[in-house]
């Protein structure tokens, strides 16, 4: 069995998609005996976990399976290899470089993050 990583990517969408588009791209560990099978086992989970809900104000909001459009070998694991990489480019680097220390911030607070868990 090898490991792989499969970007699996959902629309969201709210109500009747008169908003500004957003996509949720995941990442998703997988074992496999190979890159196709783990293409399959990725696309499978994408379309198994698409859902609907009713937000507060009665909308439906929709996660719809896009695609697997990224798998990725994990040839040997290693402590602090890296898995993922992306280009963020915000219109206030300022507030994104907050965002991120407020992040921070918070995992460091939890109880959870003193525990082995």
């Amino acid at each position: 069995m090898y490991w792989f990583v499969a970007k699996i990517v959902y629309q969201i969408i709210c109500g009747k998609g008169e908003h500004l588009p957003q996509f949720d791209e995941q990442l998703r560990l997988i074992s496999a005996i190979n890159k196709q099978e783990a293409w399959k086992k990725a696309l499978q989970i994408g379309e198994q976990e698409q859902y609907a809900f009713k937000n507060q104000r009665e909308e439906l909001v929709e996660w719809r399976f896009i695609n697997v459009p990224e798998l990725y070998t994990l040839d040997d694991l290693k402590d602090g290899m890296e898995l993922y990489s992306r280009v963020e480019e915000p219109e206030n680097a300022s507030s994104y470089v907050a965002l991120l220390q407020m992040k921070a911030a918070q995992l460091q607070s939890q109880k959870s993050f003193e525990l082995n868990v």
